[in-house]
């Protein structure tokens, strides 16, 4: 059990710190994002293979599940635009209203009614970004791109979860990359047309930083995810992933000296925000207890 909450909270840490190599890499969104999708597409093919946890599935799944990966691609370029035009810390404030999103999104498709609780929780969420956008003139461009992030990046798992009744959650994770690696590659003269480059290629520093990105802020964190899943429970690891904008933050403040540079607007919205995430802690454990109780009766 021990081992099984280490691993879920480094893999948490390993989300958190995407950021900050967001902030590293010198390659602009569009680029670093499909960079990471080529390795990591890549490093999961040949793993699920020699593993055989891959599975066979029909080609109409196969192009959902790719057509998700083009979901979450959109996710990660805007979320690293958003630090490119603002900063880690806004880049990750602005993925709490994850929450906000969800809580609109998931009943409407799956057909289930709205919990309140959760859309007011949300809304408060939406609210410390507000005062912070309010606040601080200099990164409204980075709040925003951040924002719209949020939406894609609560999109994607409610249209996964369709998925992984069927297939197993490496071959979910293999297509997805796969579909996003596609469709991101499809768009991607329209996309350096508007934002060119002088390069096409990573320096040596860049490529290093990308092979932290992609092996261990996504293939490692998702096999240390999954069999923490094998231990704990799902309201367990789903809890301890609120967690990962604060570590995020705090590596930004930590590494970068981020708070440096923020004013009183990104502290009032953040404590906001940080005692939402409380708030829904409480509101989860209380559920999850709830949910048991119906269960032993």
């Amino acid at each position: 059990m021990k081992k099984a909450f280490l691993q879920l909270h480094i893999a948490v840490l390993l989300a958190g710190f995407t950021g900050i190599l967001g902030e590293l890499i010198s390659l602009n969104a569009g680029l670093l994002v499909w960079y990471r999708l080529l390795i990591t597409a890549v490093t999961l093919w040949v793993l699920m293979s020699v593993t055989g946890k891959l599975e066979k599935i029909p080609v109409k799944e196969a192009l959902k599940i790719g057509g998700i990966g083009f979901v979450s691609a959109l996710h990660w370029v805007l979320f690293y635009a958003s630090i490119k035009y603002g900063n880690v810390s806004i880049g990750l404030v602005c993925l709490s209203a994850v929450g906000f999103f969800s809580a609109i999104l998931e009943p409407l498709l799956t057909r289930q009614p709205i919990k309140k609780e959760e859309l007011l929780l949300g809304i408060c969420s939406v609210f410390g970004i507000y005062l912070i956008f309010h606040f601080d003139a200099r990164f409204k461009l980075g709040i925003i791109l951040g924002f719209i992030s949020s939406f894609f990046a609560a999109l994607f798992p409610i249209l996964l979860k369709f998925s992984m009744k069927r297939t197993n959650m490496q071959t979910v994770l293999t297509w997805q990359m796969t579909g996003g690696l596609i469709t991101l590659s499809a768009i991607m003269p329209f996309y350096l047309k508007v934002f060119p480059v002088a390069t096409l290629l990573p320096s040596l520093t860049d490529f290093l930083w990308l092979l932290v990105l992609a092996w261990f802020c996504s293939v490692i964190a998702f096999q240390f995810s999954m069999n923490a899943l094998k231990k704990l429970s799902a309201f367990t690891v789903s809890l301890s992933y609120n967690l990962e904008p604060l570590y995020g933050i705090l590596m930004a403040f930590v590494i970068l000296k981020e708070n440096k540079t923020l004013n009183q607007g990104f502290y009032l919205g953040f404590t906001i925000i940080s005692l939402t995430l409380v708030l829904h802690a409480v509101l989860l454990k209380r559920n999850n207890r709830k949910t048991a109780d119906a269960v032993e009766a």
